[in-house]
């Protein structure tokens, strides 16, 4: 937890500003999941609308997306600003890369600016976290992994968090970092991970799944999943870029973050409904009226049920409020030790 000597306070504007070792510092799953739980909760209840997300695209190899929206259930409002540029890892960058801005709304000041590649990387996972609790079986052991970036590595953690596995597959389509990511996750967590050459031999032998790649075709497929598996759908948050087939699409009990977003830009659903397989119909619910009880999750252990993830800005305020209230409070911490002290 940050001290008062690494409190980066703007004394000028009055404004938090958050750097992403301190987000990585001060926001761990634990404090994370019951926050976006919250957070999904308030979305789906919401009778206001939010607005889409919109992307610009920069030159040829870059998007800017600018996502608004507020608390819901606060006064709370702001935006993430990130830029996506996919040769930014090969430049030694990261590939995405912005801020999230919080505004107070009795006053309409900004309060708080933050890293949003480390509130994304841990809010993403802690939503998949929240979603796989509530619709995959209880008896759920299998868990596995496509993909080996960074938000593989947060979904692992996330994952086993809150639920016990037997056995733990990764599959990339690179073998080498396949490996290197099994050895290097296997001592960081303390975990028994088993690289699969076969993405249908992996999606055969677990009861969850989480999809964290930036393929831009299907690698997964319908026919290989077995009857009451999860599967948690992360790595394309635009239309066009599509992890799994439609037919999985098709088969499946169908959960989103956001019906609004998922009907505009879940490319999967996307796909699948522009092929006549299913209609805007399909997505049964918000996770958050799951959450709140307001609609059936999964209703017996053979269904397959998916949960779509695009990501909301509400996640990423919710998660700033959150750490700027812990920066605030330690900052009133550390002055009265001050005084004290004097």
């Amino acid at each position: 937890m940050a001290g008062a000597e690494s409190l980066n306070m703007n004394e000028t504007l009055g404004i938090n500003l958050i750097t992403a070792d301190e987000v990585e510092r001060m926001l761990s799953f634990s404090a994370c999941i019951p926050v976006i739980r919250d957070a999904m909760i308030a979305f789906s209840a919401d009778p206001k609308p939010q607005q889409l997300r919109s992307v610009v695209e920069i030159a040829t190899s870059g998007h800017f997306g600018v996502m608004p929206g507020r608390m819901s259930g606060s006064d709370f409002f702001g935006a993430k600003l990130v830029s996506v540029f996919p040769d930014g890892v090969a430049n030694s960058r990261q590939r995405h890369q912005g801020i999230v801005v919080l505004f107070e709304g009795a006053t309409g000041a900004p309060i708080c600016i933050a890293d949003a590649e480390a509130i994304t990387t841990i809010r993403t996972a802690a939503a998949t976290a929240v979603a796989t609790e509530a619709l995959a079986r209880a008896d759920a052991r299998h868990l596995a992994i496509f993909g080996c970036g960074t938000q593989a590595r947060a979904h692992l953690e996330a994952l086993t968090r809150g639920r016990s596995y037997d056995r733990i597959r990764v599959w990339g389509r690179s073998r080498s970092r396949a490996e290197q990511f099994a050895r290097e996750e296997s001592k960081r967590l303390g975990l028994d991970i088993i690289v699969e050459d076969q993405a249908e031999r992996a999606a055969g032998e677990s009861d969850v799944l989480c999809t964290v790649t930036n393929a831009a075709e299907p690698f997964l497929k319908g026919a290989w999943i077995n009857p009451g598996t999860h599967i948690n759908l992360v790595g394309s948050s635009i239309p066009g870029p599509s992890e799994v087939d439609s037919a999985l699409v098709q088969k499946s009990r169908y959960f989103v973050d956001s019906a609004v977003s998922a009907r505009a830009q879940a490319a999967e659903f996307l796909r699948a409904r522009a092929s006549g397989l299913i209609d805007d119909a399909h997505i049964l619910a918000e996770i958050g009226e799951v959450l709140d009880n307001r609609h059936a999750g999964r209703e017996n252990d053979t269904e397959i049920t998916v949960y779509k993830s695009l990501g909301l800005v509400v996640q990423d305020l919710a998660v700033t409020h959150y750490l700027h209230d812990l920066m605030t409070c330690n900052a009133a911490g550390a002055d009265a030790a001050a005084m004290l002290a004097d």
